[in-house]
């Protein structure tokens, strides 16, 4: 489809309209301009899923494995599968625009929102991103690439200063962005936080290279309240504020009129988003299209499989049909398949790891030990409906006197988003609790304002919370909770009544949650062990919440919460078969690793989690994932720790020094490096030959079953006259052999793959380089003297 003449379509708005369509109509949509064709632009939050316009456990999504696990199968075809997945949700939900990928680094484990990028590597993190772009935007619908640049820690993220220099921008944080605008994408959002002195939404990065050398010609998107100037932003090349309607950009049409921006800067903004919108189905009567997807579950199944690393293995993986499994750990039962924050989707059902290991085995399952979690909100499980039963919860807007604005029945005492009505000052949320244990039970409600919560008419909290935070990861996904305890009978039926006032700037976020007593530590640790004891083989998952590995906050430690190590140690000193599954988003200390039979890394596996798992323990599919990041043996050990800023200044002091790179100049031994991950064969690697284009590599099937392989080749220069990392990906390809059989893999490598930074722009250092060949970065058998 050709594009309209956008600059005669601009031309036909005066300036108050054009302010208008610069800044959104409400929080997840533009505005409309019919007297051009334009509707209003539908976007949504990513990456795993399409939320939609609303946070509401009504409007289901399906859930893909997290970033971190996508990167870690190394497999751009699926994850180009994946995005146009994607794309088909986006348009069943009318989502014109995903909020996704983002292309920030793991620079450090300790980061919260680790598990939402894809990788430590730049150009495994450009591939990667550069196919979920092009698998979505098949279908017809934008992807985003964010956040642009070097938002990379969550403590002050909304206004940290990233001191980069130039150098490692451009080879380190600007490569995946580079790759996305090759690729194509039709949204860049820009980031909170400032580099090198400039916040992100005035930064004249976003000139040059974005949309200057790199050509981009698509619209640049303000994280969500992020513009927080009207002349210097709008003078830079941001081109959308978002959300609306309330905005500094309203000031717009004044700021033209003093002539302190030009209208000109102004028609440059709406032609970006016309022609997002006419890409999108939006403009002229287009018509969006509608890509189908084929089986989506069984798709989310192989990407579960394919994502997941095995780290270690004596042999006991696959398991042998007819085994019992004594299937244990506190994500057993209730698999995390999301990290927290934003990127959260209400998925229609979750098959558990261990629903997933009951359709093939037999199982038998405790939790072994508790971990420290956020109160668990009312479920259809276990509330009802105060006035007709049926499962779920009332949630009611109340007036200045307690009457009865509006009311919906909703499924989950987690209640993030209500539509507000004129008149509304309080949110009502009502139901029966059933009661299935007897004993002490603790009620919690969440939210700011003055909160209340009766239990059968008496009064058991009443607290005012003060809004304390401008931080709308926690105004609106994880206010904070208030609770009391009361003595309940089982099989009796409760009434719970919260309350929240609505308070300006303090969102409408409610919940009511209600936890049962539990079995002491010691008694839930022994039951695990008496059932790992009489099991043939025991599969202990242990992971992180979302108190840990969410947006809006970093980590401050690597240690797996709880008694989680304990209960390994515990459960294999009675059976030596132990397989350890890690269900966490990004790094965790391990120390138990060397001790158990083997080590399976799930990362946040989305809604098939069971299934894949099932898949890969009786091995009716390879572990096909490779490691995205390097994984320490101890905190202490992390070469780029500093996620924190000091007086608002965050330094890259380490330069290009990251992930792998880091870990080789510091001469100190990870727990697992980047690239590494183990299937069910062996490989040899027999020689390496050069190519006009790259590399030829011979290897060899040494195992007895089939396999999948990740051959990485790195670039190497000991003698160079500059700075530059011990080793870097130069490239890539994946190959497949039956047993005994061998196979040549051509590997294509980029001409920047031996390239450097100056001010004058890219230059190769004369001389020969050194690839290095191998199934990780740490292990390169090969090796070859290469002349660019």
């Amino acid at each position: 489809m050709d594009e309209p003449d956008l600059g005669l379509l601009v031309d036909k708005l005066d300036v108050t309209r054009k302010v208008r369509l610069l800044t959104g109509a409400a929080g997840w949509r533009t505005h409309d301009e019919p007297d051009i064709g334009l509707r209003s632009v539908v976007v949504s939050d990513g990456p795993i899923g399409v939320r939609g316009q609303r946070w509401d456990e009504r409007s289901t999504s399906l859930a893909l494995p997290s970033p971190t696990a996508l990167a870690a199968t190394w497999d751009v075809d699926l994850v180009r599968r994946l995005g146009v997945l994607l794309a088909a949700e986006a348009r069943r939900k009318g989502v014109d625009v995903l909020l996704a990928p983002t292309l920030n680094l793991h620079r450090s484990p300790f980061a919260g929102r680790h598990f939402e990028c894809y990788s430590e590597d730049p150009l495994l993190t450009a591939r990667i991103g550069a196919a979920y772009i092009t698998g979505v935007q098949s279908g017809g619908v934008a992807a985003t690439a964010k956040h642009y640049v070097a938002n990379d820690s969550e403590t002050e993220r909304m206004t940290l200063d990233a001191h980069v220099d130039e150098r490692t921008l451009h080879e380190v944080y600007l490569v995946p962005f580079e790759a996305a605008v090759e690729a194509g994408v039709w949204v860049v959002m820009s980031a909170y936080n400032g580099v090198n002195g400039v916040t992100m939404s005035e930064n004249p990065l976003l000139d040059e290279p974005l949309k200057g050398s790199w050509g981009f010609d698509g619209l640049v998107v303000s994280d969500w309240g992020a513009i927080r100037s009207t002349a210097p932003s709008a003078l830079a090349a941001q081109d959308l504020a978002m959300p609306g309607p309330e905005s500094p950009w309203n000031d717009l049409a004044t700021a033209v009129e003093n002539g302190e921006v030009p209208e000109s800067a102004l028609d440059l903004k709406v032609e970006r988003l016309l022609r997002l919108a006419s890409r999108v189905g939006a403009l002229n009567g287009g018509t969006a299209r509608k890509p189908q997807v084929d089986a989506p579950l069984d798709l989310l199944r192989e990407a579960v499989a394919a994502g997941t690393v095995l780290l270690s293995n004596d042999g006991v993986l696959p398991l042998a049909p007819g085994v019992k499994i004594a299937v244990l750990g506190p994500n057993a039962a209730t698999a995390r398949i999301q990290g927290g924050g934003s990127a959260g989707v209400y998925p229609e059902s979750v098959v558990s790891f261990v629903d997933g290991l009951k359709e093939v085995a037999e199982v038998v399952h405790t939790a072994g030990v508790r971990l420290q979690d956020r109160p668990a909100p009312l479920t259809t499980a276990n509330a009802r409906h105060p006035h007709h039963g049926e499962p779920g919860v009332l949630v009611r807007l109340l007036d200045a006197d307690g009457a009865e604005v509006s009311a919906e029945h909703r499924f989950l005492g987690r209640v993030l988003e209500v539509p507000l009505v004129d008149g509304a000052r309080a949110i009502e949320v009502h139901a029966k609790l059933d009661v299935d244990v007897t004993g002490e039970w603790t009620i919690s409600v969440a939210g700011f304002g003055r909160l209340t919560v009766d239990l059968d008419g008496t009064r058991l909290v009443d607290e005012d919370v003060p809004l304390d935070t401008d931080d709308p990861a926690v105004i609106h996904l994880t206010p904070p909770y208030r609770q009391a305890t009361a003595h309940l009978e089982a099989g009796t039926s409760v009434d719970l009544v919260a309350r929240r006032e609505l308070r300006e700037n303090t969102g409408t976020a409610t919940v009511l949650a209600a936890d049962p007593p539990r079995l002491s530590d010691a008694d839930e640790l022994a039951r695990a062990v008496g059932l790992a004891r009489t099991s043939d083989v025991a599969v202990v998952v242990v992971g992180t919440t979302d108190e840990i590995e969410s947006e809006g906050f970093d980590r401050t430690s690597l240690a797996l919460p709880g008694r989680q190590d304990e209960l390994v140690r515990a459960v294999r000193a009675v059976n030596d078969r132990t397989v350890v599954v890690v269900n966490s988003g990004g790094p965790v200390e391990l120390p138990w690793r060397d001790e158990v039979a083997a080590v399976l890394l799930t990362w946040f596996p989305g809604q098939e989690a069971g299934h894949g798992l099932a898949d890969v323990l009786l091995g009716v599919r390879e572990p096909g994932g490779r490691l995205p990041t390097t994984w320490p043996a101890a905190q202490q050990d992390v070469p780029v720790s500093n996620v924190r800023p000091d007086h608002g200044v965050l330094r890259y002091d380490e330069g290009l020094h990251v992930g792998y790179r880091a870990w080789h100049r510091a001469g100190t031994a990870p727990a697992y490096w980047f690239g590494h991950g183990l299937g069910y064969t062996t490989w040899a690697y027999e020689t390496v030959t050069a190519t006009e284009s790259g590399v030829r590599v011979r290897l060899r099937n040494t195992g007895n079953r089939p396999g999948r392989e990740v051959v990485q080749v790195y670039v190497t220069r000991p003698t160079s006259t500059i700075d530059r990392p011990h080793r870097w990906l130069a490239a890539w390809t994946t190959t497949t052999a039956a047993p005994g059989e061998t196979v040549e893999a051509d590997i294509d490598i980029p001409e920047r793959a031996y390239q450097h930074w100056t001010t004058t722009g890219w230059t190769t250092e004369p001389g020969h380089f050194t690839l290095l060949v191998g199934p990780s970065s740490a292990t390169t058998p090969l090796t070859l003297q290469h002349h660019p």
